[in-house]
């Protein structure tokens, strides 16, 4: 796809003077770890989800007996929580309780795109009172790599429910990090609720032989009630197409229009950057930015970039920021190797989550 031949805008380039920009790739966060855990809550798209929300499709029964079993799994913990319990300290210094309810020690919600996983998820999370987390697989270990392993599972122990969305195993030794951490905290009591689209004993099946890998999946497995969710799968439906990139000198003058809550960076500047920054730290290096303005967008040349970039586009979706670019096509970044590799569907999501964000470039457009 070329660049656009004309400018969109009806401003004379110059008419609009140089406003400050923010530069993402010279932002190095520091984040507490109060904050880290804090954050850890649904997405601002799904601050609203509720199961009252959820429209189940008729012609798919599996939707609705989801809805019913996670009502009554919220319910439990309802109760729990209003039960009285001894307290333990947790490392920031406040009062826990840990959960101790009978049943499964948590729910695993499986299902194609677009039948409301994370909907379900997070209204899971919005009907259980107390403490509690709700994050990306991605995002949990990053937390981890973070705090390191023991001050992840005190600062998580006293939680009475933790909420892990798109559940992934692509590499065997995350998911060893992430299957110990779960057991710790299950016998802490803490509760468990994940989403993925593979069932629980199917993880990593293809991807690793080595049978340590599977006694891992095996006995993460074995924690969780699994859920079917049918419905239409919209892999199925292709990635959508991405918009025209727009011209270097547009992306600098809708910058210059938008204001100092605008971020301007050069592309490979700031996939540079992101190798010297944790991602744990790539939402904090959001803050204040209300629309991502990127100059020359290139294929992306290696794996751990890509990884990088990935981590980075989910945070930019959470936040709802639309993207302004000059270059290459965002549905043209990955190479046809990593789409077919075993990191495939982190590419997806992120495509589609990049291109969904361009697209919301046009108001962008109006407003400059």
């Amino acid at each position: 796809m070329g660049q656009s031949s004309t400018p969109l805008w009806t401003v004379p380039l110059g008419l609009v003077s140089p406003a400050p920009h923010i530069a993402l790739a010279e932002r190095r966060p520091v984040v507490a770890a109060e904050r880290l855990i804090a954050e850890m809550i649904p997405p601002p798209r799904f601050q609203q989800a509720r199961f009252s929300t959820y429209i189940p499709d008729q012609q798919q029964p599996s939707q609705a007996e989801a809805v019913r079993v996670l009502e009554g799994f919220a319910a439990g913990l309802t109760s729990l929580e209003g039960a009285a319990k001894p307290a333990k300290k947790r490392w920031f210094g406040r009062a826990a309780v840990p959960a101790q309810a009978s049943g499964p020690g948590g729910v695993y919600l499986d299902g194609g795109y677009g039948v409301g996983k994370t909907h379900l998820l997070a209204s899971l999370w919005h009907a259980t009172p107390g403490e509690k987390a709700f994050g990306t697989f991605v995002e949990l270990t990053n937390l981890v790599g973070a705090l390191g392993f023991q001050q992840a599972v005190q600062a998580l122990s006293g939680h009475t429910l933790l909420c892990i969305d798109e559940f992934e195993l692509d590499d065997p030794g995350d998911t060893v990090l992430v299957s110990t951490l779960l057991t710790r905290l299950a016998e802490a009591g803490v509760k468990l609720a994940a989403t993925s689209n593979t069932l629980p004993g199917k993880l990593g099946e293809g991807r690793f032989a080595a049978s340590d890998f599977m006694r891992e999946i095996q006995g993460l497995a074995s924690r969780f009630r699994s859920l079917r969710i049918d419905g239409q799968d919209y892999r199925h439906r292709g990635l959508p197409e991405a918009p025209p990139p727009y011209s270097d000198a547009e992306v600098a003058h809708l910058a210059d229009a938008h204001g100092a809550s605008a971020s301007l960076d050069d592309f490979d500047a700031l996939l540079t950057h992101l190798s010297e920054v944790h991602p744990s730290r790539y939402g904090a290096m959001l803050d204040g930015v209300d629309a991502v303005f990127l100059r020359g967008v290139t294929p992306v040349a290696d794996q751990s970039t890509a990884l990088r970039l990935v981590v980075l586009a989910d945070r930019m979706y959470d936040r709802e920021l639309p993207i302004v670019a000059s270059g290459a096509a965002f549905d043209s970044i990955f190479s046809e190797e990593m789409l077919n590799g075993g990191y495939k569907k982190k590419y997806f999501r992120a495509i589609s989550r990049l291109v969904a964000l361009a697209r919301d470039s046009k108001q962008i457009v109006a407003a400059g």
